[in-house]
């Protein structure tokens, strides 16, 4: 009998840089107990990373302009950045145990990005910064729910010795998200960041499974995960524009020179008064 030819994959253009970490596993409770000071050393490697990330995308910017491309170096080096700061953030939010290391190639680690750099629009480049706002809003909002609640999800962790599976999908479609935010920003994918709330089932995957199993490749969310993120983007929502208004009265009775965190600016998911001395 007669069959249809299989439908073409989708271009290039739309494909979308892939997060792939196992799914929840147990956890020492000792290093969850500590985890933000044994990242310490991370967050200086990370604060630098992202300055030399900062003049690297501005280069690389004018080199896509006229390439219609990333250059050759550029394109590298982010490609490794990305993935680092992913890391980094993953062990962050208590998805696993396993520090990540200090190395932008490691292909024995848990976590993978896959990034591919490609052909760009000059148009899309040239308005980057401008396009790219709206996917902007959407990250902060989802890191700012999540941290907002930080400490009810560590002490859950804590208490299980793991991540609940609800928590583990809502947690990683944030990162997932604000991954695939960073490539775009930093001109690592045509794609717009997209897919928040999940991907469709793969085909056949009620059969049994061979060889390693993916947690977030596809990134199939259950009702409570969903649920779960929506709690997210609403307390990150509520936080948000309390801030917003909690900053305005300050404003108008302190005189005081204000530090802002620039919110393009890349570096882990932490919340934006977290190394601020005066918290």
């Amino acid at each position: 009998m007669w069959q249809a030819p299989p439908a073409p994959a989708p271009l290039d253009s739309e494909w979308l840089p892939v997060l792939d970490m196992p799914p929840p596993g147990p956890q020492n409770r000792l290093t969850v107990l500590v985890r933000i000071l044994l990242l310490i050393p991370q967050f200086i490697v990370v604060w630098a990373l992202s300055v030399v990330a900062f003049f690297v995308t501005v280069i690389g910017w004018f080199g896509a302009l006229f390439l219609g491309r990333l250059p050759g170096f550029a394109a590298d080096y982010l490609s490794g950045f990305v993935p680092y700061e992913t890391r980094v953030n993953t062990y962050l939010l208590l998805t696993h145990d396993r520090y990540p290391p200090f190395a932008f190639r490691t292909p024995g680690y848990p976590v993978q990005v896959e990034l591919r750099p490609g052909e760009l629009n000059r148009l899309a480049v040239f308005f980057r910064i401008v396009l790219v706002i709206p996917a902007m809003i959407i990250q902060a909002v989802l890191y700012a729910g999540w941290w907002t609640v930080a400490f009810i999800s560590w002490l859950v962790v804590l208490i299980l010795g793991r991540m609940p599976q609800p928590l583990f999908e809502a947690t990683a479609a944030i990162l997932r998200y604000r991954m695939r935010y960073m490539a775009y920003l930093l001109m690592l994918t045509s794609a717009y960041p997209k897919r928040l709330f999940g991907d469709e089932p793969a085909p056949g995957s009620g059969g049994p499974v061979s060889g390693p199993v993916s947690g977030t490749h596809p990134l199939v969310m259950s009702g409570g995960g969903r649920g779960l993120l929506v709690a997210f983007i609403v307390i990150g929502v509520l936080s948000s524009g309390t801030s917003s208004i909690t900053s305005t009265f300050t404003d108008d009775d302190d005189d005081d020179t204000k530090n802002v965190t620039g919110p393009l600016v890349p570096g882990p998911l932490l919340p934006a008064d977290a190394l601020d001395p005066a918290h």
